[in-house]
């Protein structure tokens, strides 16, 4: 059955899924993803979904559809079999997303764009992967108290003078998010997809639970969603958390209906 935004199937199509099985085959690379600050706003399920390839549809928890922010740190990048590279395998990266199903109600993340300080990943990101990757003039730093300090620019011909910034620290632990929780269904996604010329693509990843925990967020804005073609909120995000890492196994892009 085709599923539309509409329907039932697909508005609440990630709920009490569990995590997905480690996939077949074998690893396209290793990396790590740490600090990892998740900023969600709530938002239409309708202005979504117009910006959607054909084939992918809002994915909504409580009829309520959601674009988040994740600034982070990629670390020890390397592909299957060779090692990590001093000044490439780190660097810096921050993501616009949604959340999607595809017709068989497979959720997973659409990306908008995502923004890295290491010109070559954006370029392997592009070419293999299909991801709509921005070179940006980044930095960070972290006091002796562990409060981020995380800045954003992005380069030209496709930056502007629009400067993403974001002040964070870790809070105290929380739970393992529960099935069918909102933490669960905004964080815990493992399937990726990318529009080619030749259809969908959906790409995996594998990787432990993310370890939560509270964040104490003084410093944000809304600045990625308008350079993506949105309409700032105006209010603070609706939901917030962060987590302080995990080490990731990424496999290689399938055409969607392959499972």
């Amino acid at each position: 059955m085709t599923l539309s935004a509409s329907t039932p199937q697909a508005a609440e199509a990630s709920l009490n899924r569990g995590y997905p099985l480690r996939p077949r085959g074998g690893a396209l690379m290793y990396q790590q993803w740490c600090d990892l600050l998740f900023l969600h706003w709530e938002y239409s399920v309708k202005d979504i979904q117009a910006t959607l390839p054909e084939g992918l549809f809002v994915d909504t928890f409580g009829g309520k559809a959601y674009l988040g922010i994740v600034p982070f740190f990629m670390r020890g990048i390397r592909p299957r079999f060779l090692p990590t590279v001093p000044g490439i395998s780190d660097f810096l990266e921050m993501n616009l997303r949604t959340y999607v199903v595809d017709r068989a109600g497979v959720p997973g993340v659409w990306f908008y764009s995502l923004d890295a300080n290491q010109w070559l990943a954006v370029k392997i990101a592009r070419l293999f992967f299909n991801l709509p990757y921005e070179h940006a003039r980044m930095k960070s730093t972290r006091s002796p108290d562990g409060r981020i300090q995380y800045e954003s620019k992005r380069l030209l011909p496709q930056g502007n003078d629009i400067v993403c910034a974001f002040d964070y620290a870790a809070g105290s632990d929380l739970p393992r998010p529960a099935y069918g929780s909102l933490e669960f269904f905004l964080v815990e996604r493992y399937r990726l997809y990318s529009s080619t010329q030749t259809g969908l693509r959906r790409g995996k990843v594998a990787h432990e639970a993310y370890p939560l925990c509270h964040a104490e967020v003084t410093r944000w804005d809304e600045n990625l969603l308008r350079m993506n073609g949105f309409a700032p909120t105006g209010r603070r995000p609706d939901h917030i958390v962060m987590s302080r890492g995990v080490d990731v196994t990424i496999f290689p892009l399938e055409r969607v209906g392959s499972d």
